[in-house]
């Protein structure tokens, strides 16, 4: 873009030099810069469906993230996807539920309420853990969180054996943490990678960077429910100041599909493919303005890629 903003300031309609912002020294294991996600996908056809429209396009795929949780899956279905992902060395992170927003509690519904994202009381904290369990016995090693109790606790399971030592533990949005040094905590309670809210400037992330070398989840396009930004142009200074990042693509101005099931489903399936022609759109830009930039190799051993269990009961 210097070309444009030369042009711009030689006329005087630029009247000031932008502050060139650190670049980011930090890596995946393997030397990535970058990572690319697609969320929402919601059970195993969704997930065939983007599998195929990656490949179409040549858009590389290191994560699938699904928002309905092990909670809505069976355990057949949690196969399949555990399966798909191991044969194509991608990894499949589930959000563990029940929370808050799904429960009896009325405090999730009152205007002022914050704790929808939340685990309500012991007993949904266990169902979570168990939701866990559930999902790793199927073969899956990543987990969506969005509750730091819940998080410690897993953390800790994990650390003692009672869950593999290979699930990957991803903090969701809803988390909401938000500055440089509560994200720290958050990998300190056992993140091993941080969706931050999608409204932060690239200022904001290479504080965070500055604090944590924690890989952070970013959206390139945030679906509307968490403010529906655009964020291509901006996509070159992303990765060369938050690497490493994963990069994520929802799409604006689409229904909400959780909880999913046969009824969202050919919507779910075309949101699918939309999401990777958004991948798509987003990695041209990145060429475009940072042809240096370094993509993590497909199936990186640190990724969180689904086992075929033995412990799998399937339906």
């Amino acid at each position: 873009m210097d070309n444009t903003r030369s042009f711009l300031r030689q006329r005087g309609l630029l009247l000031s030099d932008d502050v060139t912002l650190p670049a980011s020294e930090v890596r995946f294991p393997d030397g990535g810069q970058y990572r690319v996600e697609i969320p929402s996908v919601e059970g195993p056809d969704v997930m065939a469906a983007v599998i195929e429209e990656a490949q179409r396009r040549g858009v590389p795929l290191h994560r699938l993230s699904q928002g309905s949780g092990g909670l809505l899956t069976t355990q057949g279905e949690l196969a399949d996807l555990a399966g798909m992902g191991a044969a194509h060395s991608v990894e499949v992170s589930l959000f563990v539920r029940p929370l808050a927003g799904w429960g009896i509690g009325a405090g999730a519904l009152a205007p002022l309420g914050t704790s929808a994202a939340q685990a309500r009381g012991a007993d949904q904290l266990v169902h979570n853990l168990e939701d866990l369990r559930r999902m790793t016995d199927a073969g899956l090693r990543g987990a969506l969180i969005t509750d730091l109790g819940v998080l410690e606790a897993a953390a800790l399971m994990r650390s003692e054996g009672e869950l593999p030592p290979r699930v990957r533990f991803k903090g969701s949005v809803q988390m909401g943490l938000s500055n440089p040094v509560s994200i720290g905590m958050g990998a300190r309670c056992g993140l091993d990678s941080y969706n931050v809210p999608p409204d932060l400037t690239v200022a904001h992330l290479a504080e965070i960077r500055a604090r944590t070398d924690m890989p952070l989840d970013i959206y390139i396009e945030s679906p509307d429910d968490v403010g529906g930004f655009v964020r291509y142009y901006e996509i070159a200074e992303i990765v060369r100041v938050a690497a490493p990042v994963y990069l994520k693509f929802g799409v604006r101005n689409a229904p909400g599909l959780y909880p999913s099931g046969a009824h969202l489903r050919d919507t779910a399936v075309a949101l699918g493919r939309e999401r990777v022609r958004r991948a798509d759109i987003g990695l041209e830009f990145l060429r475009r303005y940072y042809p240096d930039a370094v993509a993590s190799a497909p199936g990186a051993p640190d990724l969180g890629i689904p086992e075929i269990s033995e412990r799998a009961v399937v339906a």
